[in-house]
């Protein structure tokens, strides 16, 4: 069984999309591809490894409560080349966005629902997860601690001449058990999704979110985009700074 994981972030790095890719792969045994699309320069590189593969699994943010416009012309050439091909290709989904409520991505997944019937493929079912910024963030953070935990080990070693850094093995134990928390719900759809396709069914649509709750999450989100717009030139994101006049 061959499977296509499809990152379809326009970010170049450390993305969300990516990072629930990495999750779904490890629940789907067989061939597996990854692909980055984000320019029309990829699309052949991604329809060429379409011909022999069974699933593909498209990772994607929500934008404006659909799928982003890049995505959607790569769509439109993927539904002429699988009708040339005659493909039966089984299409999954992962939706992710800033929100905290999972059920935001309904629009997306009814987009990707309506695209496998137009291109006459096989819709699979898709996870759209809530707070997939905010997951990422985590995760970002939590290799971070894995390279604080080397250094400390290191330390331990080169003070006591052992491995056992008693107290940063026990933070970074601690630390393991809120990630998995947190993604609880994440782990548990996208282990499901995996157990369907491996079976050659649809899992449909399921929504989860990051489990924190919706005040804690909201105080949070706020600090983190503040602090994001000072650093992207401003409070107001730009709204403030002088503009170049529009040519005509």
């Amino acid at each position: 069984m061959k499977t296509v994981f499809i990152n379809a972030s326009p970010k170049k790095r450390f993305c969300a999309s990516a990072y629930f890719l990495f999750l779904q792969r490890l629940f789907i045994p067989g061939q597996k591809v990854t692909l980055k699309l984000r320019t029309p320069a990829d699309h052949d590189r991604i329809l060429k490894e379409l011909d022999d593969a069974e699933n593909v699994v498209f990772s994607l943010p929500l934008y404006v409560d659909g799928i982003p416009s890049h995505v959607l012309r790569f769509l439109e050439k993927m539904e002429v080349y699988c009708r040339e091909k005659g493909l039966r290709l089984r299409v999954c989904c992962l939706a992710n966005n800033g929100f905290i409520e999972g059920k935001q991505n309904e629009p997306l997944m009814q987009q990707f629902e309506n695209f496998c019937a137009r291109a006459g493929l096989t819709w699979g079912g898709g996870v759209g997860v809530g707070g997939g910024v905010m997951l990422n963030v985590y995760r970002i953070v939590y290799l971070v601690q894995i390279g604080l935990l080397l250094v400390n080990i290191l330390l331990n070693l080169i003070n006591t001449g052992s491995f056992y850094a008693r107290g940063a093995l026990s933070n970074f134990a601690q630390n393991t058990a809120v990630i998995l928390f947190l993604n609880l719900g994440v782990l548990w759809y996208i282990g499901r999704l995996g157990r369907f396709l491996r079976r050659g069914e649809s899992a449909g649509k399921k929504y989860t979110r990051i489990l924190v709750p919706s005040f804690l999450f909201i105080l949070f989100a706020d600090i983190f985009f503040v602090i994001f717009s000072i650093l992207e030139g401003g409070i107001f994101r730009g709204w403030l700074a002088k503009k170049k006049p529009t040519e005509t």
